[in-house]
């Protein structure tokens, strides 16, 4: 055995432990992140040591590391989001015939459903943690129990088919255990695809990434399947655009942020018949999943969409930590404006310039782009720009996705600079290789804009 392969593999048996501990342990809050941040450093450090690993060992090496970092994600219950309590709620309600969208979780009309894990008894109520209270004065695991779920079409089925196939009594374990099988699904895309066209070893920067085992397995995030498909998608579009387009469609119908993918998947189809092949399988897709929950749903299939954004501050960025680095700058009311102004060049010019034989580049861009102007507060969020830094190796704007851990954790208790010093020491990193990599490629910072950050001489 090698030197580099047996510090690559005492590198990753550091960071299954870390994770074992950190998950298995009780540690919240800003103790959390101390020990997350620890595993992130494990995690760089095996990454540095696989690029001096033998090009045979890569691919059994990045597999298994896979395999071991993903279960970890096993160890116990969700530890820092209570999503996955609604994504079996959701799932229950459909398998009785009911659509999702029809009542929140705390409606009276669905007290026949309610069991003592989802809707724990007085006892519970009293000494359980992470609890939502009720109207009629019980308790539920569930977060927001009063307004309608918010999930798209693929993700509700997702919902349904966990539930169906899971015992009754697996509880959390069901989707943890279902997303522990996304997780590396997206894996083995990813070795597959660079095995092809790239390096292998730059899917390890997704399978052994600690948001992976803590965001897509222990909390069970639905934002995985969205990843799965989105890299399934932005891998064949080059020569299937038709396929591209499909897959991008059942990608936003699992969870809308994947519509940040668009300019990147039309990254240099100029013609408008090369556009179109892409559009519109697409936008065919979202609408033909949408349409049953349409036929069959009384309420709105947007669920909570709209107050979600107002409770974020999306729409006001007054109201909370969003668009934080452009309040820096801006005025808070042009925050909003001067977001979708750069957003809209950064898609043109990554549509019109971009490399259509690596179309996740450009998606990258625009992505990373819009996670440094909007600075989101949830750390699963960025599952997505993980997979994309994977395929792509721009491995600065993991930052991004550190950030966005960071402000979830730390902001209860650090306040608004949780996420405007993350965010900002992020989009410093991002910069800087920025203006490295137009140095040493001879390229001006306008085309490396259009190029969706590609100097002359690649990325890493």
């Amino acid at each position: 055995m090698s030197r580099a392969l047996l510090a690559a593999v005492l590198f990753l048996a550091g960071l299954t432990a870390a994770l074992a501990v950190l998950l298995g342990g009780g540690a919240t809050g800003v103790g959390f992140l101390a020990g997350y941040g620890g595993a992130w450093a494990l995690f760089a450090a095996a990454v540095f040591v696989l690029y001096r690993v033998p090009g045979r060992a890569v691919v059994p090496l990045v597999l298994a590391g896979a395999v071991v970092v993903t279960a970890t994600g096993l160890v116990s219950a969700p530890r820092t989001s209570t999503d996955s309590f609604r994504y079996a709620w959701d799932g229950r309600v459909q398998a009785a015939g009911i659509s999702p969208y029809d009542h929140a979780p705390g409606d009276r009309a669905l007290v026949g459903l309610r069991d003592p894990w989802l809707f724990p008894g007085p006892a519970g109520c009293a000494h359980g943690r992470d609890l939502s209270p009720l109207a009629d004065g019980g308790c539920t695991r569930i977060n927001r129990p009063a307004v309608h779920t918010i999930y798209p079409p693929v993700a509700e089925g997702w919902f349904l088919l966990v539930h169906a196939v899971s015992p009754s009594d697996a509880r959390h374990k069901a989707f943890q255990t279902a997303c522990a099988v996304l997780s590396l699904a997206v894996t083995g895309v990813l070795v597959a695809a660079l095995r092809r066209r790239g390096d292998p070893r730059r899917a390890a920067l997704w399978a052994w990434c600690p948001a992976v085992p803590v965001e897509a397995v222990d909390n069970a995030h639905v934002d995985v399947l969205a990843v799965l498909f989105s890299v399934a998608a932005l891998t064949v579009v080059a020569r299937r655009r038709a396929v591209g387009g499909a897959l991008l469609g059942l990608a936003v119908a699992a969870k809308l942020l994947p519509g940040l993918l668009l300019p990147g998947m039309l990254s240099g189809a100029r013609r408008s018949r090369a556009a179109l092949a892409v559009l519109v399988p697409a936008v065919a897709t979202v609408g033909g999943l949408y349409l049953p929950y349409v036929l069959v749903s009384d309420g709105s299939v947007f669920g909570y969409l709209g107050g979600y954004a107002q409770e974020e501050g999306y729409d006001d960025a007054g109201a909370g930590g969003r668009y934080a680095l452009l309040r820096l700058v801006l005025p808070d009311a042009w925050a909003l404006p001067a977001t979708v102004v750069v957003m809209a060049g950064a898609a043109v010019g990554v549509w019109w310039r971009g490399d259509p034989e690596r179309p996740w580049r450009g998606a990258l861009f625009t992505t990373g782009t819009a996670f440094l102007l909007l600075t989101p507060g949830y750390s699963w969020y960025a599952l997505l720009l993980v997979a994309l830094v994977a395929l792509d190796g721009r491995w600065e704007w993991l930052g991004v996705a550190l950030a966005g851990s960071f402000a979830y954790l730390a902001g209860p208790t650090a306040g608004p600079g949780a996420t405007t010093v993350p965010y900002g020491v992020a989009a410093a990193v991002v910069c800087a290789m920025a203006v490295r990599g137009t140095a040493v490629g001879s390229v001006s910072p306008r085309t490396w804009w259009a190029r969706g950050g590609e100097g002359r001489s690649g990325s890493a």
